[in-house]
């Protein structure tokens, strides 16, 4: 009986999903464990091999939970709103809703291509999802529950006091009994203050504006990126160098009315929550650096010739005596005010220019050193003298205040900017208040000196200086001491179609939510997917969207009377906007009332093992972790942090394939013959190269037209070499194997195998298809101590020797070791000497192989199965008990001791570890080996040092 693997996927692939047999239980007696993969979105490229590592590392330890008797919940689904399905659906000339169906569900595209889809593509990977708990995000009654968040949050504003969000009812409240002086919240900088009669006397819409720059999402003109090329505003971490992420378009600054998500509410409970949660150490450090939290003093300078204030958080205030000039972000609202007439077209064009470049990239540039002066002068707050101000592009408007007092002496990048403008109009010689040299650099440290030239600060230092500078400021009321965020509040507006509408329609501008009752709030069909040629959001096109407030419905906009029909929002939700709380979907993800029943939120509480990419440390997982804190707040959610624990896997990288074109020519030249030739590397297709790096040249001339014609300057053997590079897999670099190929040619259980053998889960490591035929063979090999070709099952009821049992336990310590550590490939390793320890042994013992048909089970699940039905079980092995280790199988009860003649060792003998010297020394002299090497001699000495050495002497 022949090891087919196709034949015995399919048969326990549909087994599993007939019988439900991963599917978790919300109420079980069972201990409970949740293992989450970071859900896909799904685009047209389906998935290629790097794309399953992670989700096969979470099915190994989920199989293996289950097998240790805990109750499993590992769900899936789709990301399915958002940029990457709405550009694929805009390039393919189809609506995003039908390729986002076919990407996940498989089918004919409009062109007529067969897509796999990305479901049909897991399965046959063999993962023990519950299927039954599938999300998609962009459908309504996924969405109907993100927009309630997004009411909540409307509805919530954050209490410094209780530090906790809290119903905005609260809030207005406290308006009514004593208006807002004494209110301590997170809200927009510089709010009015009004007394309780005022409040009451304030219009309905006067009220609202008010409670705006209180809610924890509100509307607000903000400096956005905007990617002209895409036509919406993009998170930071959408822009690489300067560009889309997707696509590669210019990214510009510019102002826009946005919602936004007050996040910097939570910057101190995000930050002392990496304290609780075991993530490695360099994602926590991204989030820090994120956040950004600084312990310093807001100081105000008075402008010159004008009633404008700069104001400034510094980390540093002891060194406000060196202070030699100030910068402004150029998109700095001061700006346009205080320029000088002579120095405004050089500061309108400075303005332009940098208008061009992504926060990102000004952030990671600090080499290029650029600004202009603005012709204004700042006032020092105690020695009064004037300070030039200056933009320039190092300072960046939503960082703190988007000013800076630069201290030269102190700061390198200061230190630098001052020097490149050195002698030029507006740039002072550089105050050095240190006792330092800093002819060559700045003194940047903050011991190890005494203040000079600093008035009443001399002779102090840092803490000192601090402490004595911060007491100053608040008496001349010109600052204070202030703990600062880098952490910036979240755009969540997108101008794009394929997003979550809001839930939100207009009255006389003001925002209104539609009741939670009337959700979800649809979005409608449109003809055009672009921004609409006046510059609205492609919702502009929509011809229904408009909010019947009489008959709660969406109603044709020609209706609009605001009176009862009003606008909708025409933006749409960002892409995070889905995945900030989907984990909690799964727990009860058919609840038509809730996002999830208390019941099942209590049970499941929050996931106990998170897998995905590290690419998403500052989006997604701060995203998430804020509104999973916000529904803590609100009583919704029952912990503080929603991910336990947390892997990153790393990136499986192509082996990408190139051919040579000699220079101006259509020919091509083999890597072995380039010689002096100049070439021009072309990426081939790898799918024509064999595993000896020879193309085939007839496929390649009709992969694509213009090379049809193209001519060949092959080896001396005839054959055509091509180079190899390891790159990041991908379409584009023509070096993406698909899951689906290796499975129809090798089975899911070797992909399986494999890509945990290739190395550590967290590094990055290279596809090489070539190697995949090892672990094809282990498999084959592993089938052969249960089956023979000619007599079909051939396992029998023998005791197991003393080494089976050797064998068997070392692998049971060593794979529930390794899983419990993510040590994946080391477990590989070990079935394979196990199998090949069992083979030399004969061993075909039942005792010996039930066990290791259940330890390989996780990672090749389906020919684990096969043997235990074959063995003849019943039930599915996926729930029956992991072997226990018993450490007395590995106790060597003997020892083979090299037995030497004056310090040369000339055999070897085995004896039981438990005699004594004496005894192994009668046993030795006795032997015939011994005997012959003496001839007929008597040793001067025998040394004998038990379970070590045996050595005669003369």
């Amino acid at each position: 009986m022949k090891y087919n693997p196709n034949e015995i996927e399919e048969k326990w692939q549909k087994y599993w999903a007939k019988n439900q047999t991963f599917a978790a239980s919300n109420n079980s007696e069972k201990p409970k464990h949740y293992v989450l993969d970071m859900f896909p979105y799904p685009s047209g490229a389906g998935l290629h091999v790097g794309h399953p590592l992670g989700y096969i590392a979470s099915d190994v330890y989920s199989r293996f939970k289950r097998h240790q008797g805990f109750n499993v919940l590992h769900p899936m689904g789709y990301d399915s709103f958002g940029l990457p399905a709405e550009q694929y659906a805009i390039q393919t000339g189809q609506r995003p809703e039908d390729t986002t169906r076919v990407n996940i569900d498989g089918g004919l595209d409009k062109e007529g291509k067969q897509i796999a889809g990305y479901r049909k593509q897991l399965d046959k990977i063999g993962f023990s999802f519950d299927w039954a708990r599938e999300v998609r995000t962009s459908n309504p009654d996924y969405y109907k529950h993100t927009q309630w968040i997004f009411i909540q949050l409307f509805n919530s504003w954050y209490n410094k006091e209780t530090n906790r969000a809290e119903d905005i009812s609260t809030l207005t409240a406290i308006f009514e009994k004593e208006g807002n002086a004494n209110v301590n919240a997170v809200s927009d900088d510089n709010i009015q203050s009004f007394s309780s009669g005022e409040w009451k006397a304030f219009s309905a819409d006067e009220q609202e504006k008010i409670l705006l720059q209180y809610r924890l999402t509100y509307l607000a003109e903000t400096e956005v990126n905007w990617c002209p090329g895409l036509g919406t505003v993009l998170a930071n971490d959408e822009i690489v160098n300067g560009v889309s992420e997707r696509g590669g378009y210019p990214v510009i600054r510019k102002k826009m009315t946005q919602w936004s998500m007050r996040i910097s509410a939570y910057a101190e409970r995000l930050l002392q929550g990496l304290n609780d949660i075991d993530w490695s150490e360099s994602i926590k450090e991204s989030q820090r650096n994120w956040i950004g939290k600084s312990v310093g003093a807001m100081v105000s300078f008075n402008v010159k010739n004008h009633d404008e204030v700069i104001d400034v958080f510094t980390t540093r205030p002891d060194t406000i005596f060196g202070v030699t000039f100030m910068t402004l972000a150029p998109e700095h609202d001061l700006v346009a005010k205080i320029v000088t007439a002579d120095q405004k077209n050089a500061v309108d064009a400075y303005i332009e220019k940098t208008a061009k470049r992504s926060e990102r990239e000004r952030m990671a540039d600090v080499k290029t050193i650029s600004g202009v002066f603005t012709g204004a002068y700042a006032e020092h707050p105690f020695t009064k003298e004037p300070i030039p101000v200056w933009i320039g592009d190092y300072v960046l408007a939503g960082y703190g205040t988007g000013a800076v007092m630069a201290v030269p002496c102190g700061d390198e990048r200061d230190y630098a900017f001052a020097n490149f403008f050195k002698g030029q109009n507006g740039m002072p010689e550089i105050k050095n208040i240190f006792d330092k040299d800093i002819s060559e650099a700045a003194f940047g440290a903050k011991e190890g000196f005494q203040l000079v030239d600093s008035d009443f600060l001399n002779g102090l230092d840092y803490k000192t200086g601090t402490q004595k500078v911060i007491a100053a400021l608040e008496k001349i009321e010109q600052g204070k001491g202030k703990t600062n965020y880098r952490l910036r509040d979240a755009v969540f507006s997108r101008q794009r179609y394929w997003g979550e509408p809001f839930p939100v329609y207009y009255v006389n501008g003001l925002p209104k939510m539609i009741a939670a009752e009337h959700l979800p709030v649809i979005l409608p069909e449109v003809e055009k997917y672009l921004p609409t040629e006046d510059g609205l959001p492609p919702l502009g096109n929509a011809t229904i969207w408009a909010w019947d407030t009489k008959n709660n419905e969406v109603v044709n906009t020609d209706l609009v009377d605001n009176f009862e029909i009003f606008p909708l929002e025409l933006n749409t939700m960002p892409g995070w906007a889905g995945s900030s709380w989907y984990w909690m979907r799964y727990m009860d993800a058919h609840n038509e009332d809730r996002f999830a029943s208390k019941e099942a939120l209590a049970y499941w509480e929050s996931v106990d093992l998170y897998i995905g990419g590290s690419e998403h440390a500052t989006g997604h997982l701060l995203y998430s972790r804020f509104w999973n804190k916000f529904l803590k707040d609100k009583g919704f959610a029952p912990t503080e942090e929603p991910f336990k624990k947390l892997i990153n896997q790393g990136m499986i990288l192509g082996t990408s394939a190139f051919v040579y074109r000699i220079e101006g020519t259509n020919s091509f030249v083999s890597k072995n013959k380039i010689g002096d030739h100049k070439v021009q590397p072309i990426h081939a297709d790898v799918s024509m190269v064999n595993s000896s790096d020879e193309l085939d040249v007839q496929k390649f001339k009709a992969w694509r037209e213009d090379y049809a014609d193209a001519e060949f300057i092959l080896d001396d053997n005839g054959k055509y070499i091509v180079g190899r590079e390891v790159e990041k897999m991908s379409k584009s670099k023509y070096n993406v194997v698909t899951p689906d190929d290796i499975c129809a040619e090798y089975g899911a259980d070797t992909l399986r195998l494999y890509e945990m053998f290739l190395g550590p889960l967290e590094q990055a490591k290279p596809w090489n298809t070539a190697g995949i035929s090892g672990v094809f063979g282990f498999l084959k090999k592993l089938w052969r101590l249960y089956f023979d070709e000619n007599n079909g099952l051939i396992v029998n009821n023998d005791e197991p020797t003393k080494d089976n049992l050797k064998s068997l336990h070392k692998t049971i310590k060593k794979v529930g070791e390794d899983i419990e550590s993510f040590s994946f490939n080391t477990s590989v390793s070990q079935f394979m000497i196990c199998v090949n320890e069992l083979s030399t042994q004969n061993c075909h013992s039942r005792a010996i192989l039930e066990p290791l048909a259940i330890l390989v089970s996780p990672y090749a699940p389906h020919i684990a199965e096969e043997l235990w039905s074959q063995l003849g079980n019943k039930d599915s092995i996926s729930t029956v008990a992991f072997p226990v280790f018993d450490a007395k199988h590995l106790v060597e009860t003997n020892k083979e001791y090299p037995v030497s003649f004056n310090g040369k060792m000339r055999f070897t003998i085995e004896l039981p570890l438990d005699l004594t010297a004496a005894q192994i020394e009668e046993i030795i002299m006795k032997d015939e080996r011994t005997q012959k090497q003496l001839d007929g001699r008597t040793p001067n000495k025998v040394i004998i040092v038990p379970g070590k050495i045996i050595n005669l002497v003369g």
